[in-house]
């Protein structure tokens, strides 16, 4: 490629950078001991590619294989993601770097996904529990747990203020097009400090003759659960304003692209009890009158499913809760003109009235929107009891509601539950799976708090979230849920630590519509589950990835193997 030509392709790409190019936040710091080998390294600018699958600490000297250049595989539809490491032990100021287009002999080029190239932040995350079994438990103490930087902010910028002594990372995205032609795409990266000194690594793609769908079409089902109320708080705009929804464009269109399927929606006050720092509110307004009887305002939910819908999200609309962590529901007294609380108990004749009679009319008014068939209510972690209880009163209702639970796996509910998610440590039983593959319900699996390994805490290995993609495909199940997108902390570009449990534990992309290291492999998993579909079509293939897939069984599945096992089978992924 000429001179001219490259300087063109960076300038293209600088200008579709949709942010500043310079940070607006700063980052915090940690006490740490100066690494030795700092000054066993070269004085000059070093650069690097490195894993994706694994954190670089940010004051520990990289010791890496140096090769300055980068080959990946993918296929026609796929996303590629590639670090490069920045370190020097005296160039401090301002940082930049630019991309060339990855690009073939005959002058036809991949793209890079602007949103999710940029440097990466570091972020304040803690640890696992004192017992090393996970990360739930109180913790309103900061400083009782050990508290470190991670690079997990993933800021669409392209200059940024270095510290000598310091590793800065950078994350590329590449998008293959759908009809991208197949061969190899080189491509450079300059890294410059602000007295000129440069590194050039370069790169080379392989795109496959192999093709996975759109992420519309993905048979993955992605449930992350959406928390519009945390935005406008972080966005300091008023609520179910125009400027709320316009602030929520930007994260529920990525939200889309990543293949989610369910629309989060919160139809009493507090579902969870507010367990997070923003809690939810009911999107419906339910009014007591004088004579008992019930009426019901749908606006606002409404307003969140048709814009939601707007963003591509509309196969399912999830509604939290008949069964809430507290049986306690908010209403307007008419008689009084003010906000009343009923507290009941599950299966008692007040929670029947309010159940079916509220529920009823919902029924009715999703059948004129046309959303029914797509809507179910939603209950989790709720204790069998309690799960019969609302089923009664669901069904009395309208028999033909769809319901769904997060929880323990009943073999007595198994038919009764259309959409079903246990947690990673619990096993649906062979024929229970078989029975729902063919009846057309949902299968999937969640991580919580409860598991060290594979989790994704802002501490959790990258590599971990990537793996959900082959669990699901080795349990033969349809997907994954978690239950919070963006269940923001007070400050979550800076500090992801919370009070109740280990870090990042409740949410997975940044204000600003940043996305995070953990997200992008998350979404590579998935991709990964679609290229298994494919492939399994071929008797003898679908051999060779079954046997590659034991590896993730929860009994065979350890951190010491993680990486290993999935380098193994990306090999078979990617054969050409």
């Amino acid at each position: 490629m000429s001179k001219s030509a490259f300087i063109f392709l960076v300038l293209l790409f600088l200008i579709s950078i949709p942010v500043h190019s310079q940070s607006d936040y700063k980052e915090l710091s940690v006490p740490f001991i100066s690494d030795a080998n700092w000054n066993k390294t070269s004085k000059k600018l070093q650069a690097d590619w490195a894993s994706t699958m694994v954190h670089f600490d940010k004051h520990t000297c990289p010791f890496i294989t140096k090769t300055n250049h980068l080959f990946l595989k993918g296929w026609k539809g796929e996303k590629l993601q590639a670090k490069v490491l920045v370190w020097s032990i005296k160039e401090e100021g301002e940082l930049s770097f630019a991309l060339s287009l990855p690009t073939n002999k005959k002058g036809m080029q991949l793209q890079l996904d602007s949103t999710t190239t940029g440097f990466l932040r570091y972020v304040m995350t803690d640890e696992l529990a004192k017992d090393g079994k996970g990360g739930c438990g109180y913790r309103p103490d900061k400083t009782a747990f050990d508290s470190s930087l991670v690079a997990d902010v993933i800021d669409p910028i392209f200059r940024l203020k270095y510290e000598a002594k310091t590793v800065r990372p950078i994350w590329v995205t590449f998008q293959i097009p759908e009809h991208t032609e197949s061969g190899i795409y080189k491509g450079n990266l300059i890294v410059t400090t602000l007295t000129g000194s440069k590194k050039r690594l370069t790169y080379s793609i392989q795109v496959l003759n192999k093709a996975i769908p759109s992420s519309n079409e993905w048979t993955f089902h992605l449930d992350l659960w959406q928390n519009p109320f945390a935005i406008a708080r972080e966005a300091k705009i008023p609520l179910w304003s125009e400027a709320h929804f316009a602030a929520m464009r930007p994260l529920m269109k990525r939200l889309a692209q990543s293949g989610q399927k369910v629309i989060t929606t919160s139809i009493i006050h507090k579902p969870w009890n507010g367990q997070t720092f923003d809690y939810f509110e009911s999107m419906i307004s339910i009014m007591r009158k004088v004579d008992g009887s019930w009426i019901y305002d749908y606006t606002l939910f409404d307003k969140w499913v048709e814009f939601m819908h707007s963003c591509g999200i509309n196969k399912q609309i999830s509604c939290f809760s008949v069964i809430p962590w507290e049986l306690t529901f908010r209403y307007i007294d008419q008689a009084t003109n003010s906000m009343k609380d009923l507290v009941t108990t599950a299966g008692s004749d007040s929670f029947n009235d309010y159940w079916i009679s509220m529920l009823s009319d919902f029924a009715k008014h999703l059948k004129e929107k046309g959303w029914f068939e797509k809507t179910v209510i939603s209950m989790d972690e709720r204790p069998k009891k309690s799960m019969n209880a609302a089923l009664q009163v669901i069904y009395k209702a309208d028999p033909l509601f769809k319901i769904s639970l997060a929880g323990i796996y009943h073999e007595d509910l198994n038919h009764r539950i259309y959409d079903y998610c246990i947690s990673y440590d619990d096993f649906y039983p062979t024929a229970a799976i078989e029975y729902r593959k063919k009846n057309k319900l949902i299968t999937t699996f969640y991580t919580y708090c409860n598991q060290s390994f594979p989790n994704t805490f802002t501490f959790s290995t990258p590599a971990e979230a990537a793996s959900y993609g082959y669990i699901a495909a080795n349990r033969n199940l349809d997907g994954y849920l978690r239950w919070a997108y963006n269940s923001w902390v007070e400050t979550p570009l800076t500090d992801s630590r919370f009070h109740t449990w280990a870090a990042g534990d409740t949410y997975l992309v940044y204000p600003g519509n940043r996305s995070s290291v953990r997200f992008e492999k998350m979404i590579e998993g998935i991709e990964n589950y679609e290229k298994i579909n494919v492939l399994t079509k071929n008797k003898l293939q679908a051999q060779t990835i079954k046997k590659l897939l034991e590896q993730f069984s929860y009994e065979k599945l350890t951190p010491a193997k993680l990486i290993v096992a999935m380098e193994q089978i990306e090999k078979t992924l990617n054969y050409n």
